[in-house]
């Protein structure tokens, strides 16, 4: 049964997108290289489901198929129409389109004049649009096809924001031996969005998992909601993505923006999504062929069974690197797997058949069969020349194949992932082993970046993103947000505000030396000389206030205690609202070297304790604060919980984009302190600006 009978708000008002009574193709042509003859194509294909028409004024019939000249000549009023004409004719035939009720909209044709206005006709007209400049859409379940090109039926769904990306995608994975769910080029985006079909997908039946290519996140708190949906559906997103350079964060007028670049943001809202994001429609391709196996791949500890020795040890090497384990077997399992082999051969982890396979391909088998129904591993990794013998030598083809076939099996059986690295991956005995749900790779780097991937997105649950408590306007100024930041409960070293001498005079009376000496508006005191320490009296605290006033005249300067607190780390603590992405927090190595070690942990906010203190292990510095070489252990709840605090004010800010800087932040035995802070503000597209001490 057809679903175009749903309506409602939101993504349910997609149906006519996915499954529509009719279509028609307004440009199809007979020509094979125009994109009318393709859609036409694709969508005679599904005549079984649907009524199907062809306009054109080109041609009387196409593929055997009469035509008309215009939308008006149909005998019903389509329910979908796909527009492949020239740009000028657009507007006329989507003016017409509405005016005879149709529901749905694909925008092929790229450079439509005044398209906003037009998507503002269609949806005017309570009919929806997606693109323009769309590629085209897929549905194996509903036979839909309105795209160039073919696809192979499967459980991926690939929502693509460039329709080239999408189709590398469909055809990688057809290598693969994954097939295509559901397939949409987003286009323009001047009506459906990205967002609306994920969201579309969570009880989409057939998709078992999700690709998705952004290309920007102006939507992005919306689409990682959605992806959040699809995760606890059980419909794992794998995410690529492009268009965020590192040009934002070289231009950045704070550290906070400068070491977090746009990808760690989208890595971060990622992880609390539970989503993953891959480097390549390959590697995209290659973790979903794990995620989507007969058995999918969980956890990192790997089993490696190779023919090789040498081929053994570099796959454990690799899976090292990889953050997958490579654990010994317990004497009982070795001493299993011993039995089916050569006295010659290896018996722990990586196993290494020694000639075995030669003997009997059955071997493979029975090794891998002992592995997998042992606790003691998640995955096997077959390794090496299985899959080429066949190749070779024609003899052992069919037993080859047989032996991949009972191999095939053992993943079912024993509910544990089998992954094979072969050297013929495009040989019969490869497509043995994909036909029945076992992922098959060239290398065996790419067979465990893909294990890794899919044990990395089968740890990331994805978190619900708790609303922080409004915190209504940022206070302006350096001591305005210093005093922001200790009713947050973060410390500062006693300080007081000079603006000449006098001032001075006074605050010497109060404090305790050493002193700093800080011009509180700059944004980068260091580099511009507005930072003096280690002042040991008047006489120097007056000296150097003298020459930095000279240098660079009236202002808010500071005279603070100076922090000499032994067996402290610098960090810095930092966060910032993105405009799509939503807030987040960003903890790493600080002071005045933080570009250089470039050492941080960002996370959308806000966090809790227990995400603020595996924020701070993931740290490379973080064995600093642990006792690195006899030293004490710095106050790591103290730490967690200025995380915490500075994420919900971040959280809470209801000014728009801002960013917050602690830097550095000083933290020993004794607890955390302060030592500066800067805020910046971005009220629009004009850039940041600082908020300064009057």
């Amino acid at each position: 049964m057809r679903d175009s009978a749903r309506v409602g708000t939101g993504h349910r008002s997609l149906a006519v997108f996915s499954d529509p009574a009719s279509v028609a193709v307004v440009g199809a042509s007979a020509n094979p290289a125009k994109w009318g003859y393709w859609l036409a194509r694709g969508a005679l294909a599904g005549r079984d489901r649907r009524s199907v028409h062809l306009v054109t004024r080109g041609a009387a019939e196409i593929l055997g198929t009469a035509t008309a000249p215009a939308l008006t000549d149909l005998p019903e009023v389509p329910e979908l129409i796909a527009v492949c004409v020239p740009a000028a004719q657009v507007g006329p035939v989507v003016d017409e389109a509405l005016a005879l009720g149709v529901r749905g909209v694909l925008g092929i044709t790229a450079g439509v004049p005044d398209a906003p206005a037009l998507a503002a006709r269609i949806t005017a007209g309570g009919a929806r649009l997606i693109g323009p400049s769309s590629l085209g859409l897929y549905d194996a379940r509903t036979s839909l096809h309105i795209a160039w090109g073919n696809f192979r039926a499967g459980g991926l769904a690939v929502i693509s924001q460039s329709g080239q990306v999408g189709t590398e995608i469909a055809l990688l994975a057809r290598r693969s031996g994954l097939g295509i769910s559901r397939f949409v080029s987003v286009g323009g985006q001047l009506d459906v969005t990205t967002a609306d079909l994920l969201e579309d997908l969570v009880d989409h039946p057939g998709t078992r998992a999700v690709a998705l290519y952004v290309e920007g996140f102006q939507d992005g708190r919306r689409i990682f909601d959605a992806v959040r949906l699809l995760k606890r559906a059980g419909k794992p997103v794998l995410v690529l993505a492009a268009g965020a350079s590192e040009a934002g964060a070289r231009a950045a007028r704070s550290h906070t923006s400068a070491l977090t670049s746009p990808m760690e943001l989208v890595d971060a809202a990622c992880r609390a999504a539970g989503a993953l994001r891959v480097p390549t429609a390959g590697a995209l391709v290659d973790v979903a062929a794990c995620l989507m196996a007969r058995i999918p791949a969980r956890g990192r500890r790997v089993a490696v069974l190779s023919d090789s020795g040498g081929q053994g040890a570099l796959a454990a090497d690799a899976a090292h690197h990889r953050g997958l384990t490579v654990p010994r077997l317990s004497p009982g399992l070795s001493a299993e797997v011993a039995g089916h082999l050569p006295v010659t051969a290896a018996a722990d982890n990586p196993v290494d058949l020694a000639g075995a396979g030669e003997a009997d391909l059955m071997s493979y088998h029975d090794v891998t069969r002992a592995l997998l129904r042992s606790a003691e591993v998640d995955s096997v990794l077959v390794t090496g020349y299985f899959g080429r013998y066949g190749l070779d030598t024609a003899a052992l083809a069919g037993l080859e194949q047989q032996a991949a076939a009972e191999l095939a099996e053992l993943p079912h059986r024993h509910g544990r992932a089998l992954v094979v690295h072969s050297m013929g991956p495009d040989s019969d005995t490869a497509a043995v082993l994909r036909d029945a749900g076992v992922p098959v790779f060239p290398t065996v780097e790419t067979a465990l970046d893909a294990l890794a991937g899919a044990a990395e997105i089968g740890a990331r649950p994805g978190r619900r993103i708790l609303r922080a408590a409004p915190n209504g306007t940022l206070p302006e100024g350096y001591w305005e947000t210093r005093a922001a930041l200790v009713r947050a409960g973060i410390a500062f070293p006693e300080a007081r505000r000079i603006h000449d001498l006098g001032d001075l005079t006074a605050a010497l009376a109060e404090l305790r030396g050493p002193y700093v000496l800080k011009a509180s508006w700059l944004e980068h005191k260091t580099e511009a000389g507005g930072v003096r320490i280690g002042l040991a009296d008047a006489d120097e605290v007056a000296a150097a206030f003298t020459a930095m006033h000279g240098r660079l005249g009236d202002g808010a300067y500071t005279l603070e205690e100076q922090d000499v607190r032994p067996h402290v780390v610098e960090l810095i603590l930092g966060g910032r609202t993105d405009a799509g992405l939503g807030p987040m927090v960003m903890i790493g190595a600080g002071g005045t070297e933080a570009e250089l070690h470039r050492d941080t942990v960002t996370e959308c906010a806000p966090v809790s304790p227990r995400q603020a203190r595996a924020m701070i292990r993931r740290l490379r510095c973080a064995p600093l604060l642990t006792g690195w070489r006899g030293a004490p252990p710095a106050d790591l709840r103290s730490l967690a919980r200025a995380v915490v605090r500075v994420s919900q004010l971040i959280a809470g800010c209801q000014d728009g984009p801002v960013e917050l800087e602690i830097n550095p932040l000083r933290v020993g035995p004794g607890g955390v302190v302060a030592v500066d802070a800067l805020l910046l503000s971005s009220p629009g597209p004009s850039g940041h600006q600082v908020q300064e001490a009057p």
